[in-house]
């Protein structure tokens, strides 16, 4: 497919340039203790989806050849690879220069992700925190590590866990957290149409984990319950 062929870089605390996401790829998240870090990406096939979104519309009783649902097929096509192909962003970090000690808390990010048991949207926020060691990390790029794991076929579960890893690979923090917290409609639209509900999931890692006072400042910080 043409213009999939340029790759983004970040480059990571320690100095090494990795790729993150080629332009209209999506990068699957790396698989534990494979060689080589990142699993190879994954391509949006536009075409393909095209042709299946007007089967689906026949499969559907549709009339797929009429005004209404002529373009539909590539609409949806479209959307879909905008859904899954996150932004190419390079890794902005920094010396901690200053010692910073204390948690760094990015709160309310925009969650928007879909569904891949029934490629549903999931909407919601993330909260996001990292206790620092020698570097720091530009405060945009915890919602664009946030838009690079959710802009793929997901569960909230590894979606969470995912921008966990991530950072903890890339900056060497003392400790992360990570919260999301979403609505499925897959959960509200069908099923049990559990309107109202939000799901929450978490990853605490190294210290945000292991030290009581640390994940309650984090708890707290990331306003976790604050609507109740």
């Amino acid at each position: 497919m043409p213009g999939v062929e340029q790759e983004a870089w970040a480059t990571s605390g320690n100095g090494h340039r990795k790729p993150t996401v080629p332009a209209g790829v999506g990068v699957l998240p790396r698989e534990p203790g494979a060689p080589g870090g990142e699993v190879p990406p994954f391509v949006v096939d536009v075409s393909a989806a095209q042709r299946a979104v007007a089967d689906l519309l026949v499969a559907l009783g549709a009339d797929a050849s009429s005004e209404g649902l002529r373009e539909t097929p590539r609409r949806v096509a479209s959307a879909y690879a905008e859904f899954l192909t996150p932004e190419p962003f390079d890794l902005a970090s920094f010396p901690n220069e200053d010692g910073y000690d204390e948690l760094i808390v990015a709160r309310d990010i925009p969650v928007r992700s879909l569904c891949q048991h029934h490629l549903l949207p999931f909407t919601g926020l993330a909260h996001v925190g990292y206790l620092p060691d020698q570097r720091i990390l530009g405060l945009s790029k915890l919602a664009r590590v946030v838009e690079l794991f959710a802009r793929r076929l997901q569960i909230q579960e590894r979606l969470t866990c995912q921008v966990a890893d991530w950072l903890d690979d890339h900056v060497q923090p003392e400790g992360i957290g990570v919260i999301v917290e979403a609505d499925h409609c897959c959960m509200t639209l069908r099923g049990v149409r559990a309107r109202g509900s939000t799901t929450i999931t978490s990853a605490l890692r190294g210290a945000v984990r292991d030290d009581p006072s640390t994940r309650q400042e984090f708890f707290a910080l990331a306003g976790l319950g604050r609507g109740t």
